[in-house]
């Protein structure tokens, strides 16, 4: 609770601090912020290519939906929840210069980095919503849905970064482990392929593994893909889906009563370390 107490009395201090860090990410760079843009973009086109049409059988399947809707729309939350988790993983680290200074509330820190990404996110929740009507998949009641699974991404990523990043302050190489982590898990989200039966290819004939299906859905990101899929294809709401919101809840309240207590026995030792 003593968190949630830091985060809303410096809430001005966090939105000034997050707009510093995402300009200064960039800077000396020649096209500066633009490339926090380009990264992901080039990510989506790539896959876009190589999973909608670029390779025999491929993972698309037979979807109803336009395979590039139908990606962008599931990995726009994934590309926030990745670059939230490995940018505040390091964040007591980069920030060692303010962890050191008595009367700063070190707390803010990690949301400062995830307030930082949010900044990407916004643009490809625009990106979205353009392409849904390219393909004529107009916005509607349910789009407002995407504040919702935002607020999700945010508390998830909140959760993980307090216990990440007070470990890596004492062991460097976690940060590395995280992002190696994060690769993987893309992969069994899924953001890339269906889950419905009809995915082709070896993909295909491995979601069709008896319970391979049940141990995907267990990921807590596999809610947020869905949920963002819900807003702009499929038209549902999240209060269909009660049981999956229920268990995520309890995932996120869970994780962060984990890194909560990490953080309040480590805090005292990272001026020490640092």
């Amino acid at each position: 609770m003593f968190l949630v107490k830091d985060l809303y009395h410096s809430r001005s201090m966090i939105l000034n601090l997050a707009k510093n860090d995402f300009k200064n990410r960039f800077a000396g760079s020649y096209l500066g912020v633009i490339w926090a843009f380009v990264q992901p973009l080039v990510t989506i086109a790539i896959y876009w290519i190589v999973f909608g049409s670029g390779i025999k059988d491929n993972p698309a399947g037979e979807l109803q939906e336009p395979y590039l809707l139908w990606l962008v729309a599931g990995i726009c939350p994934w590309i926030f929840f990745n670059e939230a988790l490995n940018s505040s993983s390091n964040s007591l680290i980069e920030y060692s210069y303010i962890v050191k200074k008595v009367v700063f509330k070190i707390s803010i820190i990690p949301m400062v980095k995830i307030i930082s990404s949010f900044f990407v996110h916004i643009f490809f929740i625009g990106l979205v919503i353009v392409i849904s009507c390219i393909y004529g998949y107009w916005p509607t009641f349910y789009v407002l849905q995407a504040l919702y699974y935002t607020l999700c991404v945010f508390a998830l990523s909140l959760a993980l970064s307090y216990f990440i990043s007070s470990i890596t302050v004492f062991f460097k190489d976690l940060a590395q482990i995280v992002n190696i982590v994060l690769q993987f898990a893309m992969w069994f989200t899924p953001i890339m392929y269906p889950i419905d039966g009809t995915a082709c290819g070896t993909i295909g004939k491995f979601v069709d593994y008896p319970g391979v299906v049940t141990v995907l859905r267990f990921n807590p990101m596999y809610y947020i893909v869905q949920g963002y899929r819900d807003c702009f294809l499929y038209k549902i709401g999240f209060w269909q889906h009660y049981k999956m919101t229920i268990y995520f809840w309890l995932v996120v309240l869970f994780c962060f009563a984990i890194s909560t207590s990490v953080y309040k026995k480590l805090k005292p030792h990272f001026a020490d370390v640092l």
